[in-house]
């Protein structure tokens, strides 16, 4: 017999599974399997099916979200049919997760701000030495891929308001008051060319990262080659 209480506890169940699947990103799609599978060795199974079709409905959720950063980096203006048919799914079942563009953009953004920021920040802490900290800098918006180029264009396109009360704003703002601070310390040292200002550097920076996960995505070369090129050209590009 089915009991209130009982949708109580699926609905406490699934808000769990919310919390662990969409706060900690550093979980693979294999660790959430493995996670499931540990909890429905546990559960009746009522509680599995639900369990099962909500990460189906996050795996499918994720999907689109990760096609259309994917997309709109490389066409901001890409209709929402690409983005479905980038996740090889139907127009429809897109708007079953989000009603519009502006959502869809407005959840891209929140995952790109949770990712990059955190690749961005460990980079920082990487090293006391600022080139090394460029340098990984670098290695990190590359690993972010297409999350870090569209995270940048978003920041940089016309028409963005700018409110530095903002979260999204006021993460772009540490990054690249972080940037700033490093690239002002290795021009002081000679390393890096007095006479280049801050904002073309950082556009340079990010042109290299978007060339780079382009490259990434042709498999013409490894990653490790396609990284030293990134770190080579970026480096001879801004010395004196």
């Amino acid at each position: 017999m089915f009991r209130p209480s009982m949708c109580r506890s699926y609905l406490n169940i699934i808000n769990i599974c919310d919390r662990i699947f969409w706060e900690c990103k550093e979980l693979t799609k294999y660790d959430k399997l493995n996670f499931i599978n540990n909890l429905m060795s546990h559960i009746c199974d009522n509680i599995k099916i639900i369990l099962f079709l909500y990460y189906m409905i996050l795996e499918t959720k994720s999907r689109i979200i990760e096609s259309a950063i994917k997309v709109f980096n490389s066409d901001y203006s890409a209709p929402l049919q690409k983005v479905a048919d980038n996740a090889n799914i139907t127009r429809r079942t897109l708007h079953r997760y989000f009603k519009d563009r502006n959502e869809l953009v407005a959840v891209c953004e929140k995952e790109m701000e949770v990712s990059c920021k955190k690749a961005m920040v460990a980079a920082i802490k990487s090293s006391n030495d600022p080139l090394i900290q460029l340098e990984n800098m670098l290695y990190a918006g590359i690993d972010c891929g297409a999350k870090y180029s569209f995270f940048y264009k978003l920041h940089q396109k016309d028409g963005h308001n700018h409110n530095k009360n903002n979260k999204d704003c006021a993460d772009y703002d540490f990054i690249y008051n972080s940037f700033m601070n490093i690239v002002k310390e290795l021009q002081k040292s000679g390393i890096i060319n007095k006479q280049m200002t801050v904002q073309w550097i950082q556009n340079l920076h990010a042109g290299i990262i978007n060339s780079t996960v382009n490259a990434n995505d042709t498999g013409k070369s490894s990653k490790s080659n396609i990284r030293n090129f990134a770190w080579n050209s970026f480096i001879k590009g801004i010395a004196p």
